[in-house]
């Protein structure tokens, strides 16, 4: 990987490569120098998409029965927390006892330090697997064979082992505990290429913790577009005891991503979802924006005034949403009024219904101290 400098905000945003790609190329590496008995300075791979990318290799080492090598993750211009990584390949020939079972591949992909075990049912790899998603597998054993098609027979078995030295400490950034990963990263990617500032990352894993959630059989879900949300919900149903059962997997950070995360619950099964947020956000939801990072205050505070005043609010209120300057100004100072709370919320629910028909949400709005405000939940 050649050394980059990111980019500004007048060029391009660079795209990156994935784990897999990654772990793909270092296997590959590691196998040409088991083969070849010799350094290897890059490789190139396949990618799914079709296109060809090259790797530089680093840490090379090699003996008669197995090699090693890793490539440094250029995530691109992606705000990834995996970017700059080691990711690590070991290739150990012909071992004493076949680590593969009959009728199944005779390229055993195991993880290493780093890279987290599956622990929970709804991802793409069953409980009790390496972190070690189907692309990358393929990926990774396609590579392998590749380096041998050429200049000799693969010596089976092998076993491929893949290892990040800090992906446990990164992981830490992520939600994979949440999820159900523990003890490290994910090897991830379908396509090899990260794409900058994408939202793919949210919404892949918006979609695996709702998999998740399914598996595990929860009754319904909490989306909320933070952590403070997400815990003034979880402090909510534990003080009055609620029927609905809220386990850790039931808690599904969406972040702006509120359109995608209501059409994933529908496709689920979660036709109620619950969401919690601040006020600033429930009036984002509340104004039909598919995601709440996008529009301009201004514009969702002028739709606000357009309702107080259908709705015969005081003189009081109108001048105070007419004068105000955020929505958040707007709920301190009018001390969180319940009735124009109430509105809003009235307002978010008919705008969710919108992006996922046939849902029926539920909106918990969420003070600046931890706590709820006002909730549509009745125990």
């Amino acid at each position: 990987m050649k050394k980059t400098v990111r980019s500004g905000p007048s060029t391009p945003l660079r795209t990156g490569y994935t784990t897999g790609a990654c772990a793909a190329a270092a296997a590959k590496g590691a196998a040409l120098m088991l083969m070849q008995q010799v350094g290897i300075a890059d490789v190139s791979i396949d990618l799914p998409t079709g296109a060809v990318a090259a790797f530089e290799l680093h840490g090379q080492s090699f003996s008669e029965h197995e090699a090693t090598c890793f490539v440094i993750k250029d995530a691109g211009d992606d705000p990834d927390v995996t970017h700059g990584v080691e990711v690590w390949a070991r290739i150990a020939a012909n071992p004493p006892r076949p680590p593969f079972i009959e009728g199944g591949s005779e390229i055993r992909i195991k993880g290493g330090t780093g890279i987290g075990k599956v622990t929970k049912p709804g991802l793409a790899i069953p409980p009790g697997e390496w972190a070690i998603n189907p692309v990358p597998r393929k990926m990774i054993e396609a590579s392998v064979r590749s380096a041998f098609s050429l200049h000799a027979p693969c010596p089976l078995p092998l076993v491929v082992t893949i290892s990040i030295p800090d992906g446990e400490e990164r992981a830490k950034k992520t939600l994979n505990a949440r999820l159900g990963i523990i003890g490290g990263l994910s090897i991830l990617g379908t396509t090899g290429i990260v794409r900058p500032i994408s939202t793919q990352a949210w919404t892949d894993t918006i979609d695996a913790a709702l998999d998740v959630a399914k598996a595990c059989g929860c009754e319904n879900v909490v989306l909320s577009t933070g952590r403070s949300s997400e815990m003034a919900a979880q402090n909510f149903f534990t003080l009055h005891s609620s029927p609905l059962t809220l386990p850790e997997e039931a808690c599904i950070m969406m972040g702006d991503h509120v359109a995608y995360a209501l059409q994933a619950c529908a496709k689920r099964g979660f036709m109620q979802p619950i969401i919690a947020c601040q006020f600033a956000k429930l009036l984002k939801i509340a104004c039909g924006h598919e995601n709440t990072h996008a529009a301009a205050s201004d514009l969702d505070l002028a739709v606000l005034r357009g309702w107080a005043e259908a709705a015969g609010f005081s003189a009081e209120i109108i001048a105070l949403i007419n004068q105000a300057n955020t929505a958040r100004e707007i709920a301190v100072a009018s001390g969180f009024d319940p009735p124009l709370m109430q509105l809003v919320m009235y307002h978010a629910r008919q705008a969710a219904a919108v992006h996922a028909p046939g849902s029926e949400v539920l909106p918990l709005l969420c003070g600046y101290d931890g706590g709820v405000i006002s909730s549509s939940l009745h125990f």
